[in-house]
């Protein structure tokens, strides 16, 4: 698992905060969205179950390594990607002896 970098985490984050305001920026009230409401459901309940799907194996890994992973939760609920990435982090820091 030590494929993570700090330099790809860093770029993957900035990257992440940057397209999140691009995304959010671009939205206008104004005009109704092209979706059908059959797609955003679709979309949803694909995001939310790799949400499930991440999270159990943050379990998992968090298991393997004796880390307590509950705690981890309610950052992951607000902010997926970034919480996987610091978590990937925090698993693959040197424990010092």
């Amino acid at each position: 698992m030590f494929v993570w970098s700090k330099k790809l985490v860093a770029v993957l984050l900035i990257s992440f905060v940057l397209l999140l305001g691009i995304f959010l920026s671009q939205g206008s009230p104004d005009n109704p969205s092209g979706l059908k409401i059959h797609t955003t459901q679709w979309i949803i309940l694909n995001y939310a179950c790799l949400l499930v799907w991440l999270f159990v194996w943050m379990i998992d890994q968090g298991r393997v390594r004796s880390k307590n992973v509950w705690l981890w939760l309610v950052p992951f609920i607000l902010a997926p990607l970034p919480t996987l990435m610091i978590f990937v982090l925090f698993l693959q820091r040197r424990l010092s002896s």
